[in-house]
């Protein structure tokens, strides 16, 4: 069980329709896919605004309880520009094996609130070793929890047929 702070945000999966700002709300199949293939992957990237500007940084995660619970490094700060704020938090399996493989690539994002949570020792010993150091410093780790209210699925689909395949010229 993930404990935290209390929160007030909405936790509600959409409907798939547009919401009065023009934004199209996530279905629940498409959040539920993405979900689903965020947990196929170790490692993504979150968008933040650190002093007004834009700024990404790479994280662990897991998904527990329908949220994505992030592992970052305490001594870079990150974590305090993300609590209580609404960030996007991104992930793909681009580098997987070529496409001739047979996979789709594709990449998911969500976007919601954060707040900074204390997982479970058993939730905590998922995420596995951390890293020893982070740019010289010990690394010493602090969880966010990403309530996803909006995900997007992005894919890449590659023609395995002999006539979708560039050939090269003699």
């Amino acid at each position: 069980m993930l404990s935290s702070r209390p929160s007030d945000s909405d936790t509600g999966t959409g409907t798939g329709t547009v919401t009065g700002s023009g934004t199209p709300a996530t279905s629940a199949a498409e959040k539920l896919r993405a979900i689903e293939l965020l947990g196929s992957v170790r490692y993504g990237r979150l968008a933040m605004s650190v002093r007004a500007l834009p700024f990404l940084a790479v994280a662990r995660h897991l998904v527990i309880e329908g949220s994505v619970v992030l592992r970052m490094h305490r001594g870079l700060g990150f974590h305090e520009s993300c609590d209580g704020s609404v960030i996007a938090y991104g992930a793909d399996n681009f580098n997987a094996p070529a496409p001739d493989g047979g996979e789709d690539l594709w990449s998911v994002q969500f976007t919601g609130p954060v707040e900074r949570v204390h997982p479970a020792s058993d939730q905590r010993e998922r995420f596995g070793t951390g890293p020893s150091d982070v740019n010289g410093e010990h690394f010493d780790p602090v969880y966010l929890r990403l309530d996803p209210h909006l995900a997007h699925i992005h894919t890449l689909t590659f023609d395995a047929s002999p006539s979708g395949r560039t050939r090269s010229v003699t």
